[in-house]
């Protein structure tokens, strides 16, 4: 079996080319170094030279609630641009099974928790990644479209927040438990007393290790053939305060920890209804303490390479 991995040395891909190498998959990975995936022509060139059987879409341009907040353009029309030429061209080259991932961030800012796949489209986006969140709306509709019109075995699969080995660690642009490792690691090494971050640290979050996410998509693809996309996470949330809190003591840091209550908390709460996959045998592995020591030990190892992510 040859697999694509588009995005392939990011934070969710390089996890995913590890777990399906380790199974024995011939596994190609493509970043924007081997192809620009923005570009039609090229994609479509590069698909149909490959002729995978079997594609996963980790490729976006990501990032917090800051970067989502100012460059909305940016993060609509990027990964309008990927994900579409990435399945037209997949379409095209006769791939037999697509996998999508997208994010939890499709659902209602004001959403019932647990949120069920089906509360999809059933209030307002979060106005701070609006932007995003309809690109990865739109990959859906584009995923279903192609399994209606052409009978494709073509899924989408929305993951909660993801966090591991080889994230974004830039204070500029990467999501809250990386950017919380920066932030500890760094005050611990200049000797800081106290750490001013986001918000109210009221925002309950759910964190799923990139590692269990692979797995999951192994189960997924032997398993899972519905227009429905599916959720995978955790199913349990934590305050971004005890966050903050887990990751300081994990790092080292016995200064204070202060927030700056004008800037955005996003949306209250987020955790994801799980049960559509645990019933099919998945359950994630890795605790979210184990996953932390795992990520503040990247971060280290990278800053002493002289490396942010």
């Amino acid at each position: 079996m040859k697999v694509l991995v588009a995005g392939s040395t990011g934070l969710a891909g390089s996890a995913i080319v590890r777990k399906f190498s380790n199974l024995g998959a011939e596994v190609v990975g493509v970043n924007s170094s081997i192809v620009d995936l923005t570009q039609r022509r090229k994609t479509f060139e590069f698909l149909q030279d490959i002729r995978p059987d079997v594609v996963i879409d980790a490729a976006a341009k990501v990032g917090g609630i800051g970067a989502n907040d100012t460059l909305p353009v940016d993060f609509l029309s990027v990964n309008l641009q990927i994900q579409t030429n990435l399945m037209d061209a997949s379409h095209q080259s006769g791939v037999d099974k697509f996998i999508f991932l997208g994010s939890s961030c499709i659902y209602p800012r004001e959403c019932s928790q647990p949120i069920k796949e089906e509360y999809l489209m059933t209030g307002t986006l979060e106005r701070t990644n609006s932007a995003y969140a309809v690109a990865k709306i739109a990959g859906i509709e584009l995923i279903n479209s192609y399994r209606k019109q052409y009978n494709r075995r073509w899924i989408s699969v929305m993951p909660t927040n993801l966090y591991g080995p080889k994230d974004n660690f830039d204070l500029n642009t990467s999501h809250v438990l990386p950017a919380l490792v920066n932030r500890f690691v760094t005050a611990c090494e200049t000797g800081a007393k106290v750490v001013t971050l986001w918000g109210s640290g009221k925002p309950r979050r759910e964190f799923l290790h990139v590692d269990d996410l692979a797995s999951a998509l192994v189960l997924l693809l032997e398993k899972y053939d519905e227009g429905q996309h599916i959720n995978v996470g955790t199913g349990v949330d934590i305050p971004i305060a005890q966050l903050a809190k887990l990751i300081a003591e994990l790092a080292g840091f016995k200064g204070e920890i202060t927030w700056d209550s004008s800037k955005p908390d996003g949306t209250p709460r987020k955790v994801l209804d799980v049960s559509r996959i645990s019933h099919m045998g998945w359950h994630p592995q890795i605790t979210l303490e184990q996953g932390i020591e795992e990520v503040i030990r990247d971060f280290v190892s990278n800053r002493g390479k002289g490396k942010d992510s």
